[in-house]
This record gives structure tokens, C-alpha cells and sequence, in this order.
């Protein structure tokens, strides 16, 4: 049933799979930057990994060099 939404992540995964901070991915999440989850009672964030790397591929960085 849930093979779709790939294996369930903590904030700690998704930082090391995107070479971040932790507390990035925790604001990212409490800004709604990330889909992330949290079940009734917790402070823990759980992610989808294919809903991340979707959210990774939908939304691409720029970079801009200094001229």
C-alpha cells in the first residue's frame, strides 16, 4: 500500500541525502519547504523519501556568480 511514497526518513537522513544542516531541514519543514509529518504527541518530523526527492527535482537552484 504505501510503496509509493518510497521508505519513511528522519530529519537527520534527509540532512546527510542533502548535504545539510539538520536544523535547515527541521525550519524547511516547519516552513512547509518540505513535506514532512508528525504524528499526535511528537516533535519529530518523519519525510517520505520519494516526496523530498520530488520536492528536490520540482524545484531546481540556481546559481549565480558574482560579476
Amino acid at each position: 500500500m504505501m510503496e509509493g511514497f518510497g521508505r519513511i526518513m528522519d530529519a537527520g537522513e534527509v540532512a546527510e541525502m542533502m548535504g545539510m544542516d539538520v536544523q535547515m531541514i527541521r525550519k524547511y519543514a516547519r516552513d512547509g519547504q518540505i513535506p514532512a509529518y508528525r504524528l499526535p504527541g511528537t516533535r519529530t518530523f518523519k519525510f517520505f523519501q520519494n516526496e523530498v526527492l520530488d520536492t528536490i527535482r520540482n524545484n531546481p537552484v540556481s546559481v549565480e556568480e558574482n560579476v
